[in-house]
């Protein structure tokens, strides 16, 4: 399985919908990643795909400082899981892979 391109995400949580975009690659064989989202881009961090299981963790600072932990299920270009803060409840994580356009890009 391959979980390499770019994601359009959507988490619901208790302050509402919030969306991101996470960009998965492989570097040297490793799986890395980098997130964007509420204007900030920030590392993904000990990436794991354990068969159709994606795990990942990402610190970021708005809208309010997290440190968040994902462990999501993916199918084809489509993944559903959850996002753990500490003590917070887990949030419903969902997303879908963008299609990649001629030559290779992503749109």
């Amino acid at each position: 399985m391959s979980v390499e391109g770019i994601w359009d995400l959507s988490m619901s949580t208790p302050i509402g919908r919030i969306t991101a975009v996470a960009e998965f690659r492989r570097e040297d064989g490793v799986l890395v990643g980098t997130a964007h989202g509420a204007g900030e881009e920030v590392p993904l961090g000990d990436v794991v795909l354990d068969g159709d299981r994606l795990t990942w963790r990402q610190a970021i600072t708005k809208p309010v400082r997290l440190n968040l932990v994902f462990d999501v299920t993916v199918d084809g270009d489509s993944l559903a899981g959850s996002s753990k803060a500490g003590r917070l409840p887990a949030s419903k994580v969902s997303g879908e892979r963008r299609a990649l356009r001629a030559g290779g890009r992503s749109d």
